[in-house]
């Protein structure tokens, strides 16, 4: 019988009963970050007060980092302490501030190289509270990296940093996330941090620590046991087992965790570090997720949009539900290889691109209302956010053997987002939103010169399909004069049979977004222009398009900015229009 790995018995236990275990964080976490330990920060102060007491001896310095209790009990007045050492060297609370504030708040270079910033980690396990996983988190760190991560999700978390706040805190069970600062918040001079401090804990602590170890799981990470004397004897001290304990196998190495993890019968986790145990758990229970909430049906996500979109507090529901149809889009586009053992025929290329559009089917809808009732374009970002989504997940870098037609075809969702939204905004008369799409939203094509494109060429026709691959598609009875266009319109007919339930005006409104797109290829670097049944030969007004008519008529009609900013000024649009039909025209041949 094989046995299951703890992170699996640990993923279950936590998708089966939310909220039942918290999570304890020690320094490893936090200086993963570039964060001192509480412990380095006393150091670094004695070295500091050694060197202002004793200018003239350059050892003096050293011998203090190399031993500060030593060098303390020597030199120091009182007891060694947080609070003690602050008060020598920053004596007013600005003082002190401005001290703390470069052991724990980035520099400008730190910031640009990511230091001191919450972690994969922290980020992890405040997922995991929004999600009702988690709602206790005990840490001995006294930096503000969980609060800033918890922050960043939304979540606003009661904080217990002083032991004398535990009488006067919500109850465990009422508060939807809890933040119990051991140690302290660096700001505080109540900070614990030296072996005597931390050797006993005031009858508040022990209490609460008592209700959390009794009550709930425990999920262990950077943290060893090796100084926090008074936290392993409340941990021991537990009589209750009722659910497990978990440890991060890299800070569980010494005796001391082993200890604890024999007594409570506890279990290690394989884990490099804290950020690949969080975010592995993370994606685990996402996939549990997946399995026992079955996916909305189009119609249910469509009410719910409606009931999202125009409710400004409703914006993050409104989010989730966007971009989680992005999510399973881009999962269904995972289980396509871009590689195959035997010949990428016509039908496998067909039975691919079919697929596509299937993968689509919920999204393109949601899109479709989204972008035809956000009168207003509140939700802009939102929209441009799913284009963006779809496109980095269509740029992989193929390793190995790999078939062009099958990578290609990676961009067919990131297209389908593109024309879907397209077509509302010119059908709706939104010419600035589709612009925004094209020309804002980018990324580094793999293929070719690895460069940055706007999602115009990242998408353009050529980039999705040869031609002649689509024209040798089984699908057709007949040869298509401009078979990359007439696939598009076709299988896009689907999504708008409610929005635009004549063929006609479909067909109108499609091209009228094929030539709009053109014009913004036209203006950026990659390809030209893409051809299309829009300018097929029966498609003009002797030299004219009738697509060209009917875009002067729109901007005419509707005053908007969009283009003449685009184009550089109002002056500039006959000019650019009428330039455009000679590239245009080069086109009708076909």
């Amino acid at each position: 019988m094989t046995s299951l790995s703890p992170l699996t018995t640990l993923t279950t236990g936590m998708h089966a009963q939310p909220g039942v275990y918290a999570v304890l964080l020690g320094s490893g976490v936090s200086t993963a970050a570039g964060i001192p330990t509480g412990w380095g920060v006393v150091r670094d102060l004695v070295r500091r007060v050694a060197a202002t007491a004793n200018k003239s001896d350059d050892d003096a310095a050293q011998s203090a980092w190399d031993d500060p209790e030593g060098w303390w009990k020597e030199h120091g007045e009182g007891p060694l302490g947080y609070a003690t050492l602050l008060q020598a060297l920053a004596p007013t609370p600005a003082a002190r501030q401005g001290l703390l504030a470069d052991f724990f708040e980035p520099n400008e270079e730190e910031q640009q190289e990511g230091l001191k910033q919450p972690t994969r980690a922290h980020l992890a396990i405040a997922d995991l509270v929004k999600r009702g996983y988690v709602r206790v988190i005990i840490t001995t760190n006294f930096d503000r990296l969980m609060e800033r991560a918890l922050e960043a999700v939304g979540v606003s978390p009661q904080i217990v940093a002083r032991a004398e706040a535990v009488n006067g805190m919500a109850p465990l069970a009422h508060s939807p996330a809890t933040l119990i600062k051991l140690h302290g918040d660096y700001k505080d001079l109540g900070s614990r941090n030296t072996p005597d401090e931390l050797d006993a804990y005031p009858e508040e602590w022990k209490r609460l620590l008592a209700q959390v170890f009794d009550e709930y799981g425990l999920v262990v990470s950077g943290w060893s046991g090796d100084w926090d004397t008074a936290l392993v004897a409340s941990l021991e001290s537990t009589p209750s087992r009722r659910y497990p304990l978990y440890w991060d196998s890299r800070s569980s190495r010494g005796e001391t965790a082993k200890r604890v993890i024999g007594n409570r019968a506890g279990l290690q986790i394989p884990a490099a570090s804290a950020d690949d145990l969080f975010a592995e758990l993370s994606e685990s229970l996402e996939a549990l997720e997946r399995l026992a909430h079955p996916p909305l049906s189009t119609a249910m996500a469509v009410a719910r949009l409606k009931r999202y979109l125009p409710d400004p507090v409703r914006r993050i529901d409104l989010h989730d539900l966007i971009m989680h149809a992005t999510d399973d889009v881009v999962a269904a586009m995972k289980d396509h290889p871009i590689s195959t053992d035997g010949q990428v025929t016509y039908e496998v290329l067909q039975s691919t691109y079919e697929s596509y559009f299937r993968s689509m089917d919920q999204l393109a809808t949601l899109l479709i209302t989204g972008v035809w009732h956000d009168d207003q374009c509140i939700h802009a970002q939102l929209w441009a956010d799913v284009l963006q989504r779809l496109i980095e997940a269509a740029l992989v870098v193929p390793t190995g053997t790999f078939n062009q037609g099958l990578l290609m075809a990676l961009r067919f969702p990131a297209f389908i987002a593109l024309a879907v939204m397209g077509v509302t905004a010119v059908r709706r008369g939104r010419d600035d939103l589709l612009i925004m799409l094209a020309t804002q939203v980018e990324g580094r094509d793999p293929i070719g010169a690895n460069e940055h494109l706007p999602a115009a060429q990242l998408l353009h026709y050529r980039r999705l399909a040869e031609p002649d691959w689509v024209n040798g598609l089984p699908r057709w009875p007949n040869k298509w004069l401009y078979p990359t266009s007439h696939l598009f319109a076709t299988d896009l007919r689907d999504y708008f049979s409610k929005l635009i339930p004549s063929d006609k005006e479909f067909q109108q409104t499609y091209r009228g977004f094929e030539f709009r797109l053109g014009l913004i290829q036209e203006r950026t670097r990659g390809y030209r222009a893409i051809d299309g049944e829009y300018v097929g030969e029966w498609a003009w007004d002797g030299d004219v398009p009738h697509v060209e008519n009917e875009l002067r008529r729109h901007i005419e009609r509707m005053g908007s900015s969009a283009w003449p900013d685009f184009f550089g000024g109002p002056e500039e649009i006959d000019r650019v229009l009428t330039d455009h039909r000679e590239i245009l025209a080069r086109y009708q041949r076909w």
